[in-house]
């Protein structure tokens, strides 16, 4: 039997089925009642799956028509830490990885802003490539403390995520975003595979961990692949 929780089994069985292409864009799901009858679930369990897949940007809801697969740019949250490679999946679509740079460097000033350290530390750097489906959706260009993560270099990141990797080994305790439009530099245009200057959308990211600065991102989208979405109880 599976140790994942019950919501997340049907969040499972709806990604895979559309993985498969059993369940085609713009193709209606079942029902929360249907889901209930078929996997014999409550109904609680059915709606918390469906209503985190819509927010994830996996289905979308017609009101007094039903919930079908949705047909979107990638989505992601603003507000949210989220691994990009789970974010892939959730849509029913394949993630890979090309590691582009991995190493040890003086960070320039703009970066060690981000770090309490001195202009002489060197910081562990690595530039991924993220994919969806083989097309370049996301380009993360990430700084280290070496503190915290003291074998990040070791790690090979076609295999797993800087984001997986570091929430093991330095558990979050403050992040903050900023997310900027802007056009893209010419080794960021070609690793998204877009033209120099074409729109951006870049999310900047500060983590810290048991009191100190862990991690700064730069991560670029290509503004035709990518948006921001946020459902928020109130």
């Amino acid at each position: 039997m599976s140790s994942q929780p019950l919501y997340e089994q049907v969040k499972s069985y709806v990604t895979e089925r559309i993985r498969s292409g059993a369940w085609r864009p713009g193709a209606r799901v079942l029902s929360e009642h249907e889901f209930v009858r078929e996997l014999g679930i409550s109904r609680m369990t059915a709606n918390r799956a469906l209503r985190e897949l819509v927010a994830a940007g996996v289905l979308s809801r017609v009101a007094g028509l039903g919930t079908f697969v949705a047909d979107l740019p990638a989505a992601g949250q603003p507000l949210e830490i989220r691994n990009v490679a789970a974010d892939i999946r959730d849509r029913g679509h394949v993630h890979s990885a090309v590691q582009v740079r991995c190493e040890t460097a003086l960070a320039p000033a703009d970066v060690l802003a981000h770090f309490v350290t001195d202009r002489s530390t060197r910081l562990f750097h690595s530039v991924i490539v993220h994919l969806e489906d083989g097309r370049p959706l996301e380009v993360e260009d990430r700084w280290v403390n070496p503190a915290v993560a003291p074998d990040y270099l070791s790690v090979d990141f076609t295999r797993v995520t800087p984001h997986e990797h570091l929430m093991k080994v330095a558990p979050l305790e403050r992040v903050e975003h900023v997310v900027r439009a802007i056009g893209a530099e010419a080794e960021t245009a070609k690793l998204l595979g877009i033209a120099p200057e074409s729109p951006v959308l870049l999310i900047e990211r500060t983590t810290w961990t048991r009191g100190q600065p862990a991690s700064f991102a730069r991560l670029h989208h290509a503004g035709s692949r990518f948006e921001l979405r946020g459902v928020y109880d109130v």
